[in-house]
Formats: structure tokens, sequence, C-alpha cells
């Protein structure tokens, strides 16, 4: 028999709000400690605001009732209101159920996303007593250890909103969302690997999930289907051993990652042109856009080898490692146009694209649009290497934070800012003549009601304002130097905390009247600033 513990913590919640209720007396009590008991008569419902999006259940108590068998109930769970008060999509979780509870008892139901429940007596001939309703959420207990503040209390919150986001979706590996893709998308674990590291520094379920991708996917077969998530994969080995250092498990990766590279440099033409095999994508917005995908794999395949060449020589694959870097020279060369963001940020980032004019004459025009929650931070991540800070923060302000203007405490699968106009926002009932937020949108996997509203691909703001607002980077593997170069665009201060294999990095930047940064840095035993 085989025992393994849930490394997650439970935790009861009570409600923060009755949104709206039919035919139910006493509702108010569920929201208050009180010796009042919520009744249900037939055909009454309750729903039910927990003030942020949780994952687990509900717990149903059940003080009394005619003691005739168990009376049946329909609980909802919902990401938004509309959400609990429609008919939630089933895939990955079940959202919608009919179930008996226990009379004199509690009953737990479900297991999902969600911030609102919607709670009806479906039985004929029972009126149901609830002395209480609580969320049951289920989280790994860890404490943040980095930490973001700075003069805007907007991008506060959108660090915050980043981090909580991809805590919740820590589940037993780090899922995509904890609606729906409640499993390891190796691609889309990029962006919340870079806020693991951020947040909780080198936690073992990164490697966990890096790992269970690879057993599962003996080459020569693609990450989950799709040629460049084994990429990712290579890019967020090569970023975690940058960041922290650990060449035992790099060195686990050797058998694999060799045959990866050897895989990939077998898909090069020798005029330097990608020719990857499987699914070709990137990420959902731009699956329509034959060039933009062409481009972006290509962008891919060059920074997966020049990654991949830096790994080989530390491993001491010095053979490998000069071929991938003579391919890189050839690979660089092969122009794939795109008027694609999301593709000439990985251009960017490759050295393939001159970032002054790609910010230019690509992310500064309508920089709020055509964008996606995933490749968002790619996009960041390139307008920074412009030097356009300012630019940054106001594009995170912007539609991150146009996210959290519709309701959001967890930022989402997808976003257009076009939807928001005249839109209601997730924590309010639907409005007859206004769109819906959550029901009327969405696009290619994430249509209406199956749209995630807590998708960990989505954070990467939170791992960017450490890395460049902060300004901590890791000079060497491991940490053992440090870059601290701030980058404030017009806050007045910001100060934070990093965690490193030595310890917490604290830093505080302060703006003087003079126009100079201030910086008060502190490091732990083993760490000197580059």
């Amino acid at each position: 028999m085989t025992i393994r513990p849930d490394p997650r913590a439970r935790f009861f919640i009570k409600p923060t709000r009755l949104v709206a209720k039919e035919d139910a007396r006493l509702a108010q009590a569920l929201l208050e400690e009180t010796e009042e008991v919520c009744q249900l008569p037939p055909g009454a419902w309750i729903l039910l605001d927990f003030g942020r999006e949780l994952h687990g259940g509900v717990r149903l108590d059940v003080p009394t009732t005619t003691p005739n068998g168990s009376p049946l109930v329909r609980v909802r769970f919902g990401e938004s209101v509309s959400e609990a008060m429609g008919l939630p999509d089933q895939d990955h979780a079940i959202h919608d159920h009919r179930v008996p509870v226990a009379w004199m008892g509690r009953t737990e139901v479900g297991e999902t996303g969600f911030r609102f429940v919607r709670i009806d007596n479906v039985d004929p001939g029972i009126t149901i007593q609830l002395r209480s309703v609580e969320a049951v959420h289920l989280i790994r207990p860890e404490p943040w250890q980095g930490s973001f503040e700075c003069s805007d209390p907007r991008l506060n919150q959108i660090w915050q909103t980043g981090a909580y986001t991809v805590h919740l979706c820590m589940q037993d590996h780090v899922w995509d969302g904890i609606k729906r893709d409640r499993l390891v998308w190796i691609g889309d674990l990029h962006p919340e690997a870079m806020v693991i590291a951020t947040v909780f520094g080198d936690h073992p379920i990164v490697r966990e999930s890096l790992d269970s991708v690879r057993d599962r996917t003996p080459l020569p077969q693609w990450m989950n289907g799709i040629s460049s998530y084994s990429l990712w994969w290579l890019l967020i080995h090569a970023d975690w051993y940058a960041r922290f250092g650990d060449l035992g498990y790099l060195m686990q990766q050797r058998s694999y990652l060799k045959g990866l590279l050897e895989q990939i440099l077998r898909c090069i033409r020798p005029d330097g042109g990608e020719f990857l095999d499987g699914h070709r994508f990137l990420e959902w917005p731009t699956s329509g856009d034959p060039d933009a995908i062409a481009a972006g794999l290509q962008a891919l395949v060059v920074r997966t080898l020049q990654r991949g060449t830096q790994l080989c020589r530390v491993l001491g694959e010095q053979e490998l490692a000069a071929r991938c870097e003579l391919v890189v020279e050839r690979a660089r060369r092969a122009e794939r146009p795109t008027v694609s963001k999301q593709a000439h940020a990985l251009k960017v980032l490759a050295g393939m694209s001159n970032p002054d004019l790609a910010n230019r004459n690509v992310f500064s025009v309508r920089p709020d649009r055509g964008l996606s929650t995933f490749y968002g931070y790619y996009v960041l991540e390139a307008r920074a290497q412009a030097g356009d800070f300012t630019g940054c923060l106001e594009l995170i302000r912007s539609y991150w934070g146009g996210m959290l203007d519709l309701g959001a405490t967890t930022f989402w699968e997808g976003f257009e800012l076009d939807w928001a106009h005249n839109a209601t926002r997730i924590d309010e009932l639907p409005v007859r003549g206004r769109p819906d937020i959550h029901a009327d949108f969405g696009d290619w996997c994430y249509k209406g009601l199956r749209h995630s509203l807590c998708h960990g691909w989505a954070a990467g703001p939170t791992a960017w304002l450490t890395d460049w607002v902060l300004g901590l980077r890791a000079a060497e593997p491991g940490m053992g130097k440090l870059h601290c170069q701030p980058h404030l665009g017009e806050l007045d201060w910001a100060r934070g905390t990093l965690p490193t294999p030595h310890g917490l990095v604290r830093v505080e930047h302060q703006r003087s009247t003079d126009g100079t940064v201030q910086t008060r840095l502190t490091l732990p035993e083993g760490i000197s600033r580059a």
C-alpha cells in the first residue's frame, strides 16, 4: 500500500457577501456568527461570494430536517457571478453538482477554482436548514518570501495578484489553472516558474513538474504534443540553473537535454530556417497567424540553442555546444517577417531584432492591444531591453490592471481591453443590455464560461517588477553575485525582498529631490553585489 501525504493544507473560509437570493429566509445568518439558521424551502436558492478566488469546495452544515432521507441540493461553483448563475463548463473539474446532503451532519462538495457558489434546494418536499456554508480552501501553506512594494498602489496590487494566482496553481504540480487545465503545460510553466522563483525561491514543485512531463514524454515526442513546449522545457531549466545554480539537478537532465538538442538541430535547414514538426504553436491569440508562428518559432529555436550552448558547456559537452553555436549563427539570419507583438518580443530576446526599433515601431503602437496574458510577459521583457521602463509600467497598469477593474482577484487565461467597454464585472449579476465580461467573451479554447479566470501563465508582471524595478537579477548561477540595477520609471520609491539560495535579499530604492536614486541593499552571507 502506497501512502502519500497531501502537501496542501485545508482552510475553512466564511462567505463575505450574499449576492442574491430567492425565497431563502435568514440567509444573512451565513455571513455572521449567530445562532440563526438559514432556511431554504423547496425551490429557494442563495448566491454567496467568498471575496476572492479559492481552490477547493464547500462544506454544508445541515443541523436538522425531517428525518426521511437526505435532501437534494444543487451546488454551482463560479469564478464569476454569471458562471455560478449559469451552466458552468464541466471540463477538468465538475462545477455543477446535484448531491444529497447529510441531515444533522456536514457534507463537502466539489474541488475546483471558484469565488462564487449558488446553492439551490431542488428537493420538492423538504425545507433545508443551513447552519453554515464554508469554503474548504486547499492550498500549499508556504509563506511568501519575496515581496514588492512601491509608490504606486495599483502596481502593488498587480504584483500581489500575480503571486496569488500562481500560488493557487501550485497544487499536485504547477497547474495551468485551478478550474480548467488542471495539469502541467510545460510552455505555460515558464512565467509561473519565474514567479515561483521570485516569491518562493527554489521550490521543489517546479522540479517535480519539469520531471513529470519529461518522464511522460520520451524523445522524439514533443512535450504536450507541441514542439515549442519542448523548447520551453530547456529554457526553464536554463533560467532555473542561472537563478539557483544546482549543478546536481542539471546533471540529471543531461541525457534528455542532449537528445532534445540533437532533435532540434535536425529540424534546422542549411539556410538556418526551422521546420519543427508536431503542433506548431506559440499561444492562442497568435494561433491563427502563420507569419507570427513562423517568426516566433524561429526566434524560440535561436534562443533555445543559445541557452542550450551554455548548458552544454556547464555539463562538459563541448562538441555539442560547438555545433549548437554554429547553427545559431545561421538561424539568427533566417528572417521571418511578422507584425505580431508576441513574435517580435521573442525576436528581441533572441538577439534577432533591434529592441529600440521594435519598441518604437511595434510595442508602442496601441501598446495595450494585440497582447495576450501569457506572452505579455515577453513583451515586457523585450521593452525592458529597449530601456522603456515607463512604457512597461504604463502597460502593466492598463492591461493587467484592466482585469482588476473588472473585479479580478487572480489573472485570467485571456483578456482584451476592448471587452471591458460597458461590461458587467465578474462580481455583479448580469444586466440585460450590457455585455457579460465572462459569458460573452473569450476566444479559441476559452470561449464564454469555459474561460479560466485563474491562469498562472498570466502572472508575469510579478516576476518582471522584481527583476526590473527592484533590479534584482542573478549575475552568476546560484546568485553568489547579484545585479542590483533599479529602474523606477516615474516611481518615487520601491522596496522588496528576493529569496536566494543564500537567504533573503532586501532592497530599498528612494528617489531624491534631485532625481537621483539612492539604494539600500542588504545581502546575506555568501552574496556580493556584481
